[in-house]
């Protein structure tokens, strides 16, 4: 008994862990998004709506979640900022579609900040027309603490320090979109 123990014990331990990965019934890695996470404004008029994500596997440890969209293509010299959302509580696992969007169903004590469009939610693809299509990096961060310490005003820029100071691991899902 004690040597069928100890060898489930070893084949478990040498066992890999399972990867934390998202995924989203609106998108696809490496496909244009839909004309529904298009940004309206800016000379875009899409529907603007964050799509709904899923992740699973998330490292041990984990006490809150973030996400974040962000465009390294776009033609600032510093990329864009289009979702910047934290302090979701560390049993979250999935976002419904427009839960970014003003009114959307957000866990208790979730907190988003302000976009590169100037305001806190999602902000969809609006990269400039004639472009090849943009690549979006959808991120959802597992954090080693229970809340940042961050306001709705925060920038894009704050905020992703703090992500990198307290991170434990990251899944990402890169979509296109292009006009």
């Amino acid at each position: 008994m004690m040597t069928r123990l100890l060898l489930s014990t070893l084949l478990l331990a040498a066992l890999p862990a399972m990867a934390f990965e998202v995924d989203s019934p609106q998108l696809q890695a490496g496909q244009p998004m839909a004309k529904a996470q298009e940004y309206n404004g800016f000379g875009c008029n899409g529907g603007n709506v964050s799509p709904a994500l899923h992740w699973q596997h998330a490292p041990a440890g984990t006490r809150s979640f973030a996400v974040t969209v962000y465009d390294p293509d776009a033609p600032t010299g510093s990329g864009w900022w289009h979702w910047v959302l934290f302090n979701l509580p560390a049993g979250t696992s999935s976002l419904p579609a427009g839960a970014g969007n003003p009114g959307g169903a957000l866990p208790a004590g979730s907190m988003q900040s302000r976009t590169d469009y100037g305001t806190p939610g999602f902000g969809g693809a609006c990269p400039p027309p004639g472009d090849k299509p943009h690549r979006y990096i959808f991120t959802v961060h597992a954090l080693k603490v229970d809340k940042l310490e961050l306001g709705a005003d925060s920038s894009p820029a704050l905020v992703g320090y703090m992500l990198n100071a307290n991170s434990l691991g990251k899944a990402t899902l890169t979509t296109l979109y292009g006009r």
